[in-house]
């Protein structure tokens, strides 16, 4: 069952601090949503060891970024603690958890592979967990995010976690854990099929004649054109399909290729089979 939130307006004018650990491509997005969304830049404080033009910029905005745990401000209180860290550097998070968190704050997590029961452990019995799912067109405010709720996260908690989710894009839940391994096969890893994509068109036309440069230029335009088209039309997918289909002609003789029965479906249907066992595998 999921349930799918707009993205268009919601402010993020909180009393209490946010903190994100973690401030690479991701956290960034996410905490440049944050600040557009209304977020004062005071009530942002950002855990990142290595600094970057990135983290500078928002020192310059009034963030405070400071490099361990261990240099958090005294008695911090956050609203929310946002994980957006490397996998190899959860273990030193996790070891922290307790002092991290009061009796009201919410744990978001957009680790990929790490599961509820891992941050429930951690942060302490009744401390409300959510875990999320992005894909990185988030760095442009175009991401899809996909959360889902531990036992003691309540209506307030979810509600948080989607306006916080959707500074960068669609939001949407689902309430069984283990469909964040699909999610992460189809949305997560979706982007690097999209460009794969571009890449097979481009060739594809280039092995015709086209020239390289022509040929891409070709292929990109048409991909992200078509998506956009897609977000914007209320008609379905095939439908838009059909749109462009004349009866008898060049794009119906293609599709005959892609939509035979070892076409372009059942390709999909292993590619994402394959990342969900991965997905699982490094769950554990």
């Amino acid at each position: 069952m999921t349930a799918d939130h707009a993205t268009t307006g919601g402010s993020l004018a909180l009393e209490r601090p946010l903190l994100l650990i973690g401030c690479g491509k991701m956290g960034g997005a996410m905490l440049e949503g944050w600040l557009a969304r209304g977020l004062a830049a005071s009530l942002a404080v950002v855990v990142e060891p290595y600094a970057s033009p990135l983290t500078d910029g928002f020192k310059t905005r009034g963030v405070t970024v400071v490099d361990t745990l261990d240099a958090l401000p005294a008695g911090l209180d956050p609203a929310a603690v946002v994980l957006a860290v490397k996998p190899q550097k959860m273990e030193e998070v996790l070891a922290a958890a307790p002092r991290l968190v009061g009796p009201r704050c919410l744990v978001l997590s957009i680790a990929a592979g790490k599961r509820i029961g891992l941050f429930e452990a951690a942060f302490g019995a009744g401390v409300p967990v959510i875990r999320a799912m992005p894909n990185t067109p988030a760095a442009v405010g175009r991401g899809m995010t996909v959360l889902v709720a531990g036992r003691h996260a309540g209506a307030a908690e979810r509600d948080l976690a989607t306006h916080l989710c959707a500074a960068v894009g669609a939001v949407g839940w689902v309430e069984d854990e283990g469909l964040i391994d699909v999610v992460t096969a189809l949305s997560g890893g979706g982007p690097a099929y999209v460009f794969l994509l571009i890449e097979v068109l481009a060739k594809a036309g280039i092995a015709q004649g086209l020239a390289p440069d022509l040929a891409m230029r070709l292929a990109r335009e048409t991909v992200s054109g078509s998506g956009e088209l897609a977000r914007l039309s209320d008609e379905p997918a095939d439908q838009l399909r059909r749109n462009v289909t004349s009866p008898a002609g060049t794009t119906e003789r293609a599709l005959a290729v892609l939509m035979a029965d070892d076409g372009l479906q059942p390709l999909f249907d292993r590619a994402i089979a394959a990342a969900t066992a991965r997905s699982r595998e490094l769950a554990g």
